[in-house]
């Protein structure tokens, strides 16, 4: 058996990627806006061809209607989505991305792809495979 411990490396990367993502601008400024406007913003951004409403927020994050409409109305305060009308019904208000969230969720997802770009280097997709299938045995092996 190797010395190395398999928790202790896998603990050690986890840090590593922490504080490269900590170090990126885009990271510092995402860090500032919590988790739920986070998730929030994510899932406008990959349904920015859908009409998404309040409810469909509710229903989505499963949040009573009082909680989803306190954190809507924060983010409408702190400008990252807007509130805008629709045609068939006035009292319907559809929930849009503000270009300050949308710039922002790019922003990080360049990140991120950056970030796997940097991880992966000098690995072939065979090598990446048998990763992912020996991470998800370990996650199996701790699920028993």
């Amino acid at each position: 058996m190797n010395d190395q411990e398999v928790g202790m490396v896998v603990h050690s990367l986890t840090k590593l990627i922490r504080r490269h993502l900590e170090n990126s601008i885009n990271f510092q400024y995402a860090k500032s806006i919590t988790g739920t406007n986070g998730w929030i913003i994510a899932y406008l951004a990959e349904n920015r061809d859908k009409d998404i409403f309040q409810k469909d927020l509710e229903e989505k994050f499963s949040v009573t209607r009082s909680t989803i409409s306190k954190v809507v109305k924060l983010m409408e305060q702190k400008g990252l989505i807007a509130r805008c009308s629709v045609p068939d019904d006035a009292r319907l208000k559809k929930l849009v991305l503000t270009s300050q969230a949308l710039t922002l969720h790019n922003a990080i997802k360049d990140d991120i792809k950056n970030l796997e770009a940097t991880l992966t280097r000098g690995f072939t997709q065979e090598e990446i495979d048998k990763f992912f299938s020996y991470i998800e045995r370990m996650k199996s092996n701790l699920a028993e």
